[in-house]
């Protein structure tokens, strides 16, 4: 789960993460009556989306009196920002971060993320601040520094020291920036953040450092421990197929593919989307109904499929062990019923119950095209759709 910038300062505050001071803002008028409430003489006026980028493509302007915040806020407000995180359909803002002004002397990047190789969390730090980290490693990978953390006794002040004479943090700002940095790794960890990005973290000409940005994500897995976080939860950013199936504990990615995919399982879901597209054909989106799932959420995965106009026609493909082919076949024709199918559909069935759910499937009237193998149904649904 993804929050906003402003909404990720107010955790990152909590745990003593320096950040400016700021107001969140819905209208111009409140935008204004932000700035006036901060004090300052330069403030910056910030697009609130789920989404990097927003500087490049307008969306952060710096305001040096009330009359320009007014300007860049009307500017902003309801623009819809284009950035190389939001795809070419862009977000559209519907709310802005007010925040004081900083003297920047300096810009970094801090990240925290759990690195799968080496099974633990990882802080990276580099000197290179203000630029996407994916470009600097593309460019620069030894401008990278970074530490693996033992889950067993935490981020080590040695270790944050480490990082911060590695990417030439000021020696009398050094204490101060180890202190942030274990900060940020405790809210990471007491939160089950899957991500803390802080880009850029500055040190300041009073000598503060400071979280200039924050991106905080969130374990979807770990909400039901955290009630305030799920608070913050903005479903104007999320796609609304997303938002139905969350509700039905399915796992579902919208794509800008034709052809729909109900599939069990996370890995046999990436080789279905894989070999639609060796086959030439693009799948609309990621789909597992899970090993354990009932009639009702495959009737529901259904129509979230069948609600995307863009899908041409589906693809069910099922390996059935926990889960029995004969519940993903009576969901699929339930599903049918309700909604009305009138694109192809083609359903690869094999495991437990196979026979009783070919036979379901055969007997519902429903216009299906049965495969023998995955490969198969890949090459029959692209036939159909193109």
């Amino acid at each position: 789960m993804n929050i906003h910038e402003y909404q990720g300062k107010q955790v990152l505050k909590q745990y003593g993460v320096a950040v400016p001071e700021g107001k969140v803002a819905f209208t111009v008028d409140e935008a204004v009556e932000a700035a006036k409430q901060l004090g300052t003489s330069v403030v910056v006026v910030k697009a609130q989306i789920h989404a990097g980028g927003r500087g490049k493509a307008g969306g952060v302007k710096i305001a040096k009196n009330l009359d320009e915040v007014r300007t860049y806020a009307q500017e902003i407000l309801g623009k819809v920002l284009v950035t190389h995180q939001t795809g070419p359909e862009g977000k559209e803002v519907k709310r802005l971060l007010i925040e004081q002004g900083c003297d920047i002397k300096k810009e970094y990047y801090i990240g925290v993320v759990v690195d799968r190789g080496t099974g633990r969390v990882v802080m990276m730090a580099s000197e290179e601040g203000g630029t996407e980290i994916e470009e600097v490693a593309e460019h620069s990978p030894e401008k990278i520094f970074k530490e693996v953390i033992d889950p067993a006794i935490g981020l080590q002040a040695f270790q944050a020291r480490k990082l911060a004479y590695a990417i030439n943090i000021p020696s009398e700002l050094v204490n101060k920036a180890v202190k942030f940095m274990i900060a940020l790794y405790t809210a990471f960890v007491e939160k089950d953040c899957s991500i803390a990005e802080i880009n850029p973290l500055v040190v300041t000409g009073s000598g503060d450092v400071m979280a200039l940005d924050a991106k905080l994500n969130f374990d979807s897995n770990a909400l039901y421990r955290h009630k305030d976080i799920l608070e913050l939860r903005d479903l104007e950013e999320e796609d609304a197929k997303e938002i139905q199936a969350s509700k039905y504990d399915l796992s579902y990615i919208a794509l800008d593919g034709n052809i729909g995919c109900l599939v069990n399982g996370a890995g046999l879901a990436m080789a279905t989307m894989d070999i639609i597209k060796y086959y030439g054909g693009d799948p609309a989106n990621f789909l597992d109904v899970g090993g354990g799932a009932t009639a009702e959420k495959v009737t529901e995965a259904f129509k979230i499929i069948l609600s995307d106009e863009a899908v041409k026609g589906i693809f069910v493909n099922i390996f059935g062990g926990i889960m029995k082919c004969d519940v993903i076949a009576n969901g699929v024709v339930e599903a049918a019923k309700q909604v009305g199918l009138s694109r192809p559909l083609v359903v690869r069935l094999e495991g437990t119950n196979v026979d009783l759910g070919k036979k379901i499937l055969n007997e519902s009237g429903l216009n299906i095209v049965a495969a023998d193998s995955m490969a198969d149904g890949a090459q029959k649904i692209v036939a159909l759709v193109s």
